[in-house]
């Protein structure tokens, strides 16, 4: 089996004004993500999603660029199956004059960022095609399934204060979830009022729904701190990018300070990110975004370190169907997987890309039987919403 194409197309789907949302991000206008396509010469086509950072649309350009341009020439005529030495291929730079198969390498000077974040696309592609050529779902081939669906937690959660109990509420009564969670941080103006925000919703929410809150490391060590002892009482099950990605020791430091549990990861690339966050024991929940971090095969490693480290794992779900499916398939195979991220924002990329669906019932998601990701991509979807070559 060898590899006969490698397309990346840049989708920018418009979201309509009502169902628009302001956040730490600002006003979200669109969903951007980059959908990647492997086609081999004997039929198989398989489906991955690579995204420049959450949160951001700029960059998806240059991630779809370096895709087709970088890493689909190293590709061609590559066997699909070969997975963990494709993501070597990609990751290392190969010496000019040496074959990629067998020849030396030298270590990529762009480690992090679109660099990893297009290995992500292309790694979750090739699972794809693996399990569609042995017909069997992802989850058969990640050491099988270990129950038959997985609770899943709403996440949304943008209301003020008056609101913010009667949204997540919505959430409860739209799909049985259990567990729900809304945003906090710089949006609220003060760690004060987050903290009232998070008091409404526990009040109208009442005791027995799981309750998260994400700042999307916007706050500084102490406005952190400061936060957690406001909502000590409130029984967070988890308290979500305290602090900026790039300071793991001032995230240690929240963590040491309250009881409130921290979780991480959406924002960082590869297992040794990871590794960072483990060894200063500053989040109690690793999130890796497969479609940043290094896709399914870099996901195994993270969910390796989880277990060796006591840690769970919950991985980054704010995405595309194809991310989606693949975090899925990691979370259900792997035994520090608990819990799935489902996105009430307006999502088309997960509902209106693929044919199929992933209802969400009694607040569980029904793990598929279907080959590979278990999705079939509409075509007339990338033609739509296509931006440039590759569209």
């Amino acid at each position: 089996m060898k590899i006969s194409r490698v397309q990346a197309t840049w989708c920018r789907v418009p979201i309509p004004y009502e169902r628009q949302h302001t956040s730490d991000f600002g006003r979200v206008p669109t969903f951007d993500s980059v959908i990647v396509r492997i086609e081999t010469e004997c039929g198989i086509t398989g489906w991955g999603e690579a995204k420049a950072g959450v949160g951001s649309a700029a960059a998806c350009a240059g991630l779809a660029a370096i895709i087709n341009d970088d890493y689909a020439p190293l590709l061609m005529g590559q066997d699909p199956r070969d997975i963990s030495r494709l993501w070597d291929v990609m990751y290392n730079t190969p010496r000019e004059g040496y074959a990629v198969a067998g020849g030396y390498a030298l270590p990529q000077v762009g480690r992090r960022g679109l660099s990893v974040s297009a290995i992500a696309g292309v790694d979750v592609a090739l699972w794809d095609v693996l399990g569609k050529s042995l017909n069997v779902p992802l989850w058969r081939l990640l050491g099988g399934k270990r129950v038959d669906r997985m609770p899943a937690y709403a996440s949304g959660g943008w209301a003020d204060a008056s609101k913010i109990g009667e949204q997540l509420q919505g959430y409860c009564d739209r799909a049985g979830f259990r567990a729900v969670k809304m945003r906090v941080g710089v949006m609220d103006g003060s760690p004060a009022r987050s903290a009232a925000r998070v008091r409404a919703a526990r009040e109208r929410l009442g005791p027995d729904i799981r309750l998260m809150a994400d700042a999307h490391g916007t706050w500084t060590v102490a406005e952190a701190r400061a936060f957690c002892r406001m909502v000590e009482d409130c029984d967070l099950f988890w308290f979500e990018e305290p602090v900026s990605a790039d300071d793991k020791a001032g995230m240690a430091e929240v963590r040491r300070c309250s009881t409130v549990p921290i979780s991480a990861g959406e924002s960082e690339f590869t297992r040794h990110d990871f590794r960072e966050i483990c060894e200063l024991r500053a989040a109690d929940v690793l999130q890796p975004d497969l479609a940043i971090a290094g896709g399914l095969t870099e996901g195994l490693r993270i969910s390796a370190l989880a277990s060796a480290y006591n840690l769970r794992l919950a991985p980054h779900l704010w995405s595309g169907a194809p991310a989606f499916a693949a975090g899925m398939h990691l979370a259900v195979t792997q035994s520090a997987g608990f819990i799935l991220e489902y996105s009430l924002g307006h999502n088309p990329m997960l509902h209106d890309l693929i044919e199929e669906e992933f209802p969400v019932v009694e607040g569980y998601v029904e793990i598929p039987d279907r080959p590979g990701l278990g999705i079939t991509v509409r075509e007339s979807f990338l033609q739509q919403y296509g931006q440039g070559r590759g569209a």
